[in-house]
């Protein structure tokens, strides 16, 4: 088996999200999934790892991170980290990240929606590699945080992705957002030969 190459973008939404009520929030952008998700992306060749997120106080933490690795000293002592937030990106909304994708493709790009708790789904992550290819488009995968995507996320997304299923016996099923990003892009960017 080997990796190859699909036209892939990646978005983390923290808004509109839903809480364990349904309402609509925003959350909280993390250090973590800012790292450990631009690694993911940057190991798989995704463009851009979009963070998606209204609010100007997290802009300015996301600033700071992205300007702590550009510095020279920090860039130097850990140059992998430099490299896997070079492709990552602050987004104000998703339309914003998907216009962003669309100027650099010339094209709107297929926005593939996932979700733990999604009951009906359209495709499988092989199929989403065979559409994007009969169509030529770029993929725009997005996961949500919180308690998943709201419904207007999802009114904007073109497909449903099936969700990851583990194995547990009780039929537990939470990953980590990070945990789950790692698992689609395997399943995305690897062959099955």
């Amino acid at each position: 088996m080997g990796i190859i190459k699909v036209n892939l973008y990646l978005g983390l939404v923290h808004y509109p999200i839903k809480n364990k009520r349904g309402d609509t929030v925003t959350t909280s952008v993390t250090n973590m999934d800012i790292h450990d998700i631009s690694r993911s992306c940057r190991t798989f060749g995704v463009k851009n790892y979009f963070i998606i997120t209204p609010l100007e106080a997290q802009h300015g933490l996301i600033k700071r991170i992205f300007g702590h690795w550009e510095e020279d000293k920090n860039g130097a002592y850990n140059p992998d980290r430099q490299d896997a937030l070079s492709i990552a990106r602050l987004s104000p909304s998703l339309d914003d990240a998907i216009s962003a994708i669309s100027q650099k493709e010339g094209r709107r790009p297929l926005v593939c929606a996932t979700g733990a708790n999604f009951e009906e789904y359209q495709l499988k992550c092989e199929q989403v590699k065979e559409k994007a290819e009969i169509d030529k488009a770029p993929i725009f995968l997005i996961f949500g945080t919180g308690w998943g995507l709201h419904a207007d996320a999802l009114e904007i997304s073109d497909l449903l992705i099936e969700p990851i299923f583990g194995n547990a016996e009780d039929g537990y099923n939470h990953l980590s957002v990070r945990s789950a990003v790692a698992i689609y892009l395997d399943r995305l960017c690897r062959s099955k030969k």
